[in-house]
């Protein structure tokens, strides 16, 4: 077990779900078959297509501005602790904005076609409904995320300062 760790560089059940995810891809690439995976008419509507775009999009392009966003709200928050020469925090804030800000980018990004409005007629011919709500519904569930991520912030600080300032922990002499 060891070896295999120590060759491989990780657990050996990694290695198992790793070829069992790949087993996983092949089966249903087999299953649709690979020519379906590419329009002959547009080729730019092809499955194939979309899928290598997202990959580079993502990786080559996303992923830098997401670590560049991250690095600047840690050297931000950073800057403003240092600045006021308080003590760290008990709780670090940095999650309570990571994780609003991932759930209305997520969704910015899924709903971003309606939310400006794009193909107006096609959704207005399908659903019988305007986009118009998009936006105001996107602001709505983000102000709310934000909200209950600082009401949990609020009281997780609260209680670790609770228990900062309780009574003293007994002491192993009086024994």
């Amino acid at each position: 077990m060891t070896a295999i760790r120590r060759f491989y560089g990780r657990h050996p059940l990694h290695l198992l779900a790793l070829l069992a995810g790949f087993a996983l891809v092949g089966y249903v690439v087999y299953s649709i078959e690979p020519r379906t995976l590419w329009n002959t008419d547009v080729w730019w509507q092809s499955i194939l297509v979309w899928f290598f775009g997202a990959i580079i999009a993502h990786d080559l392009l996303l992923f830098p501005l997401y670590a560049l966003a991250d690095r600047s709200l840690s050297a931000g928050l950073a800057a403003m602790t240092a600045r006021r020469r308080v003590r760290r925090p008990k709780i670090a804030p940095l999650n309570y904005l990571r994780v609003p800000m991932l759930g209305s980018g997520l969704l910015l990004l899924l709903f971003f076609p309606g939310i400006i409005e794009q193909g107006r007629a096609t959704y207005l011919a399908a659903t019988g409904q305007t986009q118009q709500p998009f936006l105001g519904r996107w602001l709505l569930v983000t102000a709310v995320l934000f909200g209950v991520s600082a009401v949990t912030y609020a009281v997780r600080s609260a209680i670790a300062a609770k228990r900062s300032h309780g009574p003293p922990a007994p002491t192993t002499a009086e024994s």
